[in-house]
């Protein structure tokens, strides 16, 4: 008999349901909050919580966050980690797992929490992915990148060999919790690179966003989001409450009917088509809002000079980045070598597609995939105007000069 006539097959199909919650809670580190002791699925667990700080969170409420504990009687070991990109490592990672080791995790009744930014968020987010094959844990972003984005996000991911997250997982956890009030240590620079996703997230889908942002992007930062003082007057609460909202709730429409990303065209990859190569590149410069930002104006670019938009709105993108403190372009988004080099890894990540978001009005996209090297380096020609000048706003298709 042919060897070839007795294979065997089987196929197996199941489903794994995916429920996460997003909580805002305000004073989450008031000790009658029982947020953060409450385990996924409710009740406060078993056994020792392994909880998670960055350096910065460390210094400025880590004696809140062990008080918290004590007063509540929770057995607590703590781990502290560097919020920078450039420890976004699998040494990382593996420290994290052998912390897990250290204090005896259990699968699923001692979930860790992870207090502070979206670098320390994606590091545990990683080792809670491989540890056990994966166990539950709890976020708890602090700042404004973290709560915005980060938070609504099932992807965990690590940079290696020199590229942005180049390893990571889908490992959403059951339970993220915001409190705005941790935006009021957040220095303004850090607001501002949370500010540049909640920017691509109005340009793509929320025109009343955009407005806000226009309106009031420049107070929010000022008053880091924070309610006045009661009697005081000052910009309501209410509107840092709607940025934050819309923001949370235009990625998480996003994200929800395609979060392990089958289908490879992603609104939300706007302003991440060029910039993960930039980024990595500039480090330690650009912060990850920063390059988002300024990918967004890049897209910009093409999308003017195939007129998609107007001038008038491109000016108008440019100036809210400037209002909000971003700089709308940096000399390596000049480099068209370079940007070609991001393009094409993003051609691969994508499976061989450009899929590029782009603008055709401020709050709506179409996808692109016949973008050209001459386009690019128009775009880069109109990114070099940009830099310290006005020149670069376009009345006219980017490049019609050339």
């Amino acid at each position: 008999m042919n060897d070839a006539s007795r294979q065997q097959s089987w196929k197996i199909r199941t489903e794994l349901p995916v429920e996460y919650e997003i909580v805002e809670s305000h004073g989450l580190l008031n000790p009658d909050n029982p947020e953060l002791l409450t385990i996924p699925g409710g009740g406060r667990g078993s056994g020792t919580r392994l909880v998670i700080l960055d350096h910065s969170v460390d210094e400025l409420y880590g004696a809140a966050v062990r008080a918290y504990f004590s007063e509540n009687d929770v057995k607590v070991d703590y781990l502290t980690l560097p919020g920078s990109e450039e420890n976004k490592s699998i040494e990382r990672v593996l420290e994290v797992v052998n912390k897990l080791n250290e204090v005896g995790t259990n699968r699923l009744s001692s979930p860790p929490i992870v207090i502070g930014g979206g670098v320390v968020a994606d590091v545990v987010g990683l080792a809670a992915s491989l540890y056990r094959r994966g166990i539950p844990f709890v976020r708890v972003p602090t700042t404004l990148l973290g709560q915005v984005d980060v938070s609504v996000a099932a992807k965990s991911g690590i940079n290696y060999g020199g590229y942005r997250n180049r390893l990571g997982a889908y490992t959403p956890p059951p339970r993220t919790l915001i409190d705005r009030s941790f935006l009021a240590t957040v220095p303004d620079r850090q607001l501002r690179n949370g500010m540049g996703e909640i920017f691509k997230m109005a340009l793509i889908k929320d025109l009343r966003l955009f407005e806000l942002l226009e309106e009031y992007g420049a107070e929010l930062i000022e008053t880091r989001f924070q309610d006045p003082e009661p009697g005081g007057e000052g910009l309501p609460g209410t509107v840092a409450d709607e940025v934050i909202g819309r923001a949370i709730a235009g990625m998480a429409e996003e994200l929800q009917p395609n979060l392990w990303e089958k289908d490879l065209k992603r609104s939300v990859d706007y302003g991440h088509s060029f910039s993960p190569l930039v980024e990595m590149r500039a480090l330690p410069e650009l912060l990850h809002g920063e390059a988002v930002a300024m990918d967004c104006v890049f897209s910009a670019l093409i999308a003017a000079g195939r007129g998609l938009i107007d001038g008038d709105q491109f000016e108008r993108i440019v100036a809210v980045a400037r209002r909000m403190g971003l700089e709308p372009s940096h000399p390596l988004f000049c480099d068209v070598a370079l940007v070609l080099e991001g393009l094409a890894d993003t051609v691969l990540h994508r499976d061989g597609m450009q899929n590029l978001p782009m603008l055709t009005t401020i709050g709506e996209v179409c996808f692109l995939n016949d973008v050209t090297e001459a386009e690019i380096e128009r775009a880069c020609d109109g990114m070099a105007r940009l830099l310290g000048t006005d020149a670069g706003l376009p009345g006219r298709p980017v490049g019609a000069d050339r």
